[in-house]
């Protein structure tokens, strides 16, 4: 029986070169093409079997539509992307993805992670699976989130949030020196430069 396979993807090139692929093999079957995540909710009346799915997409993220078909239907989603970084790899994999693979894979390499997606596999490009390993070699991380304060763990969350030292210091009751001080004291005890690394670190915690 065909594997039905649906795709999520705005560029037109690479959208058309995912097609060529599925149209190539016997053993699947095209389903509905999207542009956008909120046009791909449509797929949730006739669900395929098979979900390939973009991160970048010019609406809603494609994490964020990984993570409502999951909630409402058996779809298995494969992550196509350019993004090769810890953070995205492990939100999209959090959310439901099975398999995740980045966009310079070769015809063969994307054929092949759909079948072993249909055998029950979760295939991954080579870096990304190493990249998937060696955040679960990072025990040095956790052993420095244990050095934080309790009120240092909440300067970072609302940090994470996209709040300035401004809003953290109202929301949290302090002068902006001492939200400053804080971060200051973060940066000494997770080993960063700058916020964004602070930020990034914290999340892995």
């Amino acid at each position: 029986m065909h594997k039905t396979i649906s795709i999520v993807e705005d560029n037109a090139l690479f959208q058309q070169a995912l097609v060529d692929v599925i149209r190539s093999d016997r053993a699947f079957a095209l389903g509905e093409v999207y542009g956008s995540a909120e046009a791909a909710m449509d797929m949730l009346k006739n669900p395929p079997d098979i979900a390939i799915v973009d991160i970048n997409l010019p609406g809603k993220s494609g994490i964020e539509l990984i993570a409502q078909l999951q909630a409402n239907a058996a779809i298995q989603c494969l992550v196509c992307s350019l993004h090769d970084d810890d953070d995205h790899i492990m939100r999209a994999l959090e959310s439901g993805a099975v398999g995740y693979i980045l966009k310079d894979s070769t015809v063969g390499q994307i054929s092949n992670a759909l079948h072993e997606l249909v055998k029950g596999g979760a295939p991954m490009s080579p870096y990304i699976a190493n990249r998937v390993i060696s955040f679960f070699r990072k025990p040095k991380i956790r052993e420095e989130s244990a050095l934080l304060s309790v009120r240092e763990r909440e300067v970072l969350q609302l940090l994470a949030k996209g709040l300035q030292y401004k809003e953290i210091a109202d929301q949290l009751f302090l002068s902006t020196e001492t939200v400053k001080k804080h971060m200051k004291n973060i940066y000494q005890k997770l080993h960063v430069q700058n916020k964004v690394e602070a930020i990034n670190k914290f999340r892995f915690m």
